[in-house]
């Protein structure tokens, strides 16, 4: 299965571009699941150090987040650009995602793809997807940018307000391309 995540507001611009590349997993032939973040109650770390022996003790929708992560075979994860980086949704989502890593790295080589929608063509796109990409880093997954011709660092659309990405094409066709690579991807790896 092939999880797709938003960090942006609900059936926004993230959303719909997260959800075109799931639709070329779904083509290629992977089940895929959806989730957006933001209608998740995430708390912040404690670093109270309970995740180095047990689970984490922080009483939240994180529980569910990471089981959802540690059955996807493949992971595609989109944020719209907050000032730069990732919505705060998405870096908190990372930030507890270490009892992941403490726990025999279970995310280990799945297959890891960014999605990141800016305001602008430069609007901090890349900024957002290396951010994205050094999270699987950590966990030691597969990361993957979108496949040829666009070829870059993964989907990178535009769109400032509601609706706006559906008319970005060239955005539409990272994103697509994304799905592919990451579907692609996953099925060499299974």
């Amino acid at each position: 299965m092939i999880l797709g995540i938003s960090g942006g507001k609900k059936d926004g611009n993230t959303d719909y571009l997260v959800k075109l590349a799931l639709d070329e997993c779904k083509t290629a032939g992977h089940d895929v699941g959806f989730l957006n973040v933001s209608e998740k109650e995430i708390k912040s770390c404690k670093d109270c150090g309970a995740c180095k022996k047990d689970d984490c003790v922080i009483e939240d929708d994180m529980r569910e987040i990471l089981l959802k992560l540690e059955n996807a075979d493949g992971i595609i994860i989109g944020s719209p650009v907050y000032f730069g980086n990732v919505s705060s949704h998405i870096s908190l989502m990372f930030e507890r995602s270490l009892p992941a890593r403490r726990h025999d790295f279970s995310l280990k080589n799945k297959v890891g793809g960014g999605i990141a929608v800016g305001g602008s063509k430069n609007g901090g796109q890349e900024f957002v997807l290396r951010t994205i990409t050094n999270f699987f880093t950590l966990h030691e997954m597969v990361a993957v940018g979108d496949s040829a011709p666009t070829a870059h660092f993964g989907g990178a659309g535009m769109g400032k307000n509601p609706g706006d990405a559906a008319n970005d094409e060239e955005g539409i066709k990272t994103c697509r391309n994304l799905g592919k690579k990451v579907a692609e991807v996953v099925s060499l790896i299974k």
